[in-house]
């Protein structure tokens, strides 16, 4: 094999072999037409698995279903196979009752979602392979010009799309897609694990405005979800698609390859043994992903495995932000297998149908078993045999995990996480639905028992107006333009070269600050940029082309306030608590860092305006008896506060579906609000996740897990292992392991 030598390098610290299967094939439904049959035999499937026609069958017959089977196992064909009955043959397994609907009858659609452009683009070209020679599939977003918008409104039977499309652009004009959404029988919801979280919440609640909408002309879709395996899978897609009675299928029975999955110990620096590991594996002609957690740090890997190695032409980058030409190149280039190596973000984590893919590089634990296995799904998906390396950052949980590798290998991925009914989601999506369709009691059946006493403060604060128990938008603009799906933020910022007027590239509003900063160094598929100006007016960050040697981080200031607490509990002689924050943040400056050996050149400050989100937290104080026991000063104790937040932060996503830039922490030697030292862990959008809740639930196991690791470590003074930051605002200043371990040993009795 291309890669059996790295296996007996010193770097791997644990490995793990899934041998090879072969598969279980059904016979195709006797309800599929011999004519779409011979399409599917001749596109090489002479047979469904069995996963694959119970989940059909299950579609077909009107169950609502989720399908949880690993990456590579053909989901999309059990879903598919219905879609194309109804709407290529007109063939359902259910009857049409509704008279509105039957006098559309000759016409029947679906609506396909994911949760990415490039997905919804590569499960376009799959149908169409797969589906009859006139199927009429369209796509729909962002990119999609004039008469592509009017063909999938009008014309198409298959319409693959986004949430933010179907948000922002289908259902506030719906009037004009009547038709379709009249003889709409089958919503596809492609990988719905992606939808955790406020994002998740906010796509739920768009999933009943559709649902709503159809039902208003006349149909009844039955659901079809895709997901990684969960353990919740159904409780999960019922709470996401507001459906009772979820189907699950979750029993593989698709052929796959060999398997090694090992972890690495970087000898060097996590970048530099990423880029040499995808170099020399590219130039041993094996097609590679490295997943690289940040769009930097893409980047920044494929430039110096370009440097690296002997075609350096083959190894490009891809993450978000890049326009849509640019996109589709790259996906073009793997699908061709003209590129042989790429540094990605989780970008390319989904589902696109990357053939020929034999190793994936994982750079850093990517927070979630869940995303990992993702991430490792892209090689292999041919059934050729295929290798894994996940690579450790030096950082607590990652160490964690070398230490503990039954926690990768053996261990269950983590429950989804979802709240659909929170309340800061909920009533904007009212607001929304009311002017698409003025709300009444009914609605209860789509937006649950909240649903009234939300619409009644709506009509209270004078958002909507109340007549005679109907609620109404009454307001010129659109409700939907003040939701937006992804975060509670701004639209993105337009990064443009100056001299020229290219637009290079987007960044999300509430990360522009640390970005796009003035003096800022902005990476793009190997071009560098410097930021000479950021105008939140304008929407945009204007670059100039440099190669200045370095790169930037930018440092923040953080202050928080308890607005709210829900609930509280002993946990050794301490209490945990979790309620609502109030997160003040500015960034005071940036620093300027080697782009080779990552020392820190200097730091810059800059003028900043200051940010204020409010989320969920869980906290522990220090009591005061605890505090004149140890005698220390403010400035000693402040540092094992730091110190234990710093650890805490690294090692929660071992226990809750999160990754550590998912959340953040605070703490402090006296805060104002319980007069005592307090530790602070927070979940980084606005509203909450529900990552510190699951924190507060899990503390006994999580805290002695972030003693184990403070403890454990064979560090002198502290680590990126255990107590040093990638993420700290102020750089790791004031930290201190020993007494960190002192204190947590001591709170936890």
């Amino acid at each position: 094999m291309r890669y059996e030598g790295l296996l007996s390098r010193e770097e791997v610290a644990a490995v793990s072999v899934r041998e090879s299967a072969v598969g279980a094939p059904d016979a195709w439904p006797d309800w599929l037409s011999a004519r779409a049959v011979a399409r599917l035999e001749a596109a090489g499937i002479p047979a469904p698995w069995r996963h694959q026609r119970e989940f059909a069958e299950r579609l077909f017959h009107g169950r609502h279903a989720i399908i949880c089977t690993p990456t590579g196992s053909g989901k999309s064909l059990g879903y598919l196979l219905p879609i194309i009955a109804a709407t290529a043959e007109g063939r359902l397994g259910v009857p049409v009752t509704s008279t509105r609907a039957r006098l559309t009858a000759a016409r029947h659609t679906a609506l396909y979602l994911a949760p990415t452009k490039a997905l919804a683009h590569d499960q376009a070209r799959a149908a169409q392979a797969l589906g009859p020679e006139k199927w009429r599939v369209g796509t729909l977003d962002g990119d999609s010009d004039a008469a592509e918008r009017r063909f999938a409104r009008d014309h198409a039977d298959l319409v693959l799309t986004n949430p933010d499309m179907l948000h922002f652009s289908v259902l506030p004009a719906h009037q004009r897609w009547a038709s379709f959404l009249g003889s709409l029988r089958y919503i596809v919801v492609d990988e719905a694990h992606r939808y955790q979280g406020v994002f998740g919440a906010h796509v739920a609640q768009v999933l009943r405005r559709l649902r709503r909408l159809a039902a208003q002309y006349g149909a009844e879709p039955v659901v079809a979800m895709s997901s990684a395996t969960a353990p919740n899978a159904g409780e999960f897609a019922s709470a996401l698609a507001g459906v009772d009675d979820v189907a699950v299928v979750d029993t593989d029975a698709s052929p796959h390859g060999r398997r090694t999955v090992a972890l690495w110990r970087p000898s060097s620096s996590l970048r530099t043994d990423t880029a040499e590991l995808l170099a020399r594996l590219t130039d041993a002609g094996a097609q590679t992903i490295a997943f690289v957690p940040s769009r930097q740090g893409a980047e920044l890997v494929s430039l110096a495995a370009q440097e690296l190695a002997t075609e350096p032409t083959r190894i490009a980058s891809y993450r978000g932000g890049y326009l849509a030409d640019d996109r589709r190149a790259l996906e073009a280039g793997l699908h061709s297998g003209r590129l042989r190596g790429l540094a990605s973000t989780n970008a390319l984590e989904l589902g696109v149908d990357v053939a020929g893919m034999d190793a994936v590089l994982v750079s850093g634990f990517p927070g979630r078993l869940s995303s990992f296995w993702q991430q490792a799904g892209r090689a292999g998906r041919r059934g050729q045999d295929a290798m894994v390396l996940l690579l450790a950052r030096e950082d607590p949980l990652d160490t964690y995990l070398l230490d503990h590798p039954e926690l990768v290998f053996d261990a269950p991925v983590e429950r989804a996480v979802l709240h659909p009914d929170n309340p800061r989601v909920l009533g904007p999506h009212l607001a929304a639905a009311a002017q698409e369709l003025p709300l009444s009691s009914a609605d209860e059946r789509w937006f649950g028992p909240t649903m009234q006493a939300a619409a009644r403060a709506l009509a209270a604060q004078g958002v909507l107006r109340d007549r005679g128990a109907r609620y109404y938008w009454t307001r010129p603009d659109r409700a939907v333009d003040f939701i937006n799906l992804r975060s509670l933020g701004e639209r993105p910022i337009d990064i443009i070269e100056r001299d020229t007027g290219r637009v290079v590239g987007m960044v999300d509003a509430a990360a522009a600050d640390r970005t796009v900063h003035p003096g800022a160094v902005y990476l793009h598929q190997g071009e560098t940029f410097t930021v000479e100006t950021l105008d939140r007016e304008e929407r945009q960050a204007l670059v100039v082309a440099s190669r200045p040697r370095y790169y930037t981080q930018a440092q923040a200031s953080f202050d928080i306030a308890i607005v709210r607490e829900t609930e509280r509990r002993a946990v050794g002689i301490t209490e945990v608590v979790r309620g609502d924050v109030c997160l003040d943040s500015r960034v005071l400056a940036y620093l300027r860092r080697d782009e080779v050996t990552h020392e820190v050149w200097d730091s810059t400050p800059l003028d900043l305006p200051n940010r204020r989100l409010t989320t969920q937290a869980v906290w522990w104080t220090v009591p005061a008896h605890v505090a004149r026991r140890l005698g220390w000063t403010e400035l000693q104790m402040g540092a094992a506060a730091h110190a234990m937040e710093h650890t805490a932060i690294g090692l929660l996503p071992a226990f809750a579906p999160c990754d550590r830039w998912d959340i953040g922490g605070v703490s402090t030697a006296l805060h104002p609000d319980t007069g005592l030292a307090t530790i602070f862990v927070h979940d980084g959008m606005e509203g909450g996740a529900g990552f510190a809740q699951r924190g507060f639930e899990v503390a006994e196991r999580w805290l002695a897990a972030t003693l184990e690791r403070l403890g454990s470590c064979r560090c002198d003074t502290g680590c990126p292992a255990c107590v040093v930051s990638p993420k700290c605002g102020n750089a790791n200043q004031v930290l201190d392991k020993a007494d960190a371990t002192e204190l947590l040993t001591l709170l936890l009795g």
